[in-house]
């Protein structure tokens, strides 16, 4: 299940790789006015906060990748959590502030994750034995 929470966790990174592409570089064209229903005026004049938040978008992407290339599991886990957490918060935001699109394209993929990785992915549920005796060494002399 680790795999199937970083297959994840990868497709949400791909989503917000994308969303940085279009909001930075594609904003004013063809296909970024057709994305947002801007008109070509509007877009020319919303162009650098677009680019702004594109950057927003390519930070979390680059925290879900960097969670991806953590040895350790209990701090891959954490880093996954954080960044998967601010992507729901930013599409809760988005959602309310934009358009309830946002929720479906940005927040539900994330929601996903972030439920199959506590779910099945998660090192701190790990079950131990915590009554076994620990294994000693014995010595012959």
């Amino acid at each position: 299940m680790y795999l199937l929470s970083n297959i994840l966790v990868a497709v949400v990174a791909l989503l917000h790789i994308f969303f940085l592409v279009l909001e930075m570089f594609l904003w004013t064209k063809p296909y970024g006015l057709k994305t947002f229903g801007n008109t070509r005026e509007q877009a020319e004049t919303m162009a650098v906060l677009a680019a702004n938040q594109g950057l927003y978008n390519g930070f979390l992407a680059a925290g879900l990748v960097w969670s991806l290339m953590v040895w350790s599991p209990l701090f891959a886990f954490d880093i996954k959590m954080f960044f998967l957490g601010c992507v729901i918060v930013a599409a809760l935001y988005g959602g309310y502030s934009v358009s309830r699109r946002i929720l479906m394209v940005q927040g539900l993929p994330a929601l996903v994750a972030i439920a199959v990785t506590i779910a099945f992915a998660n090192p701190y549920l790990e079950v131990t034995d915590c009554c076994k005796p620990a294994v000693t060494q014995t010595t012959t002399q």
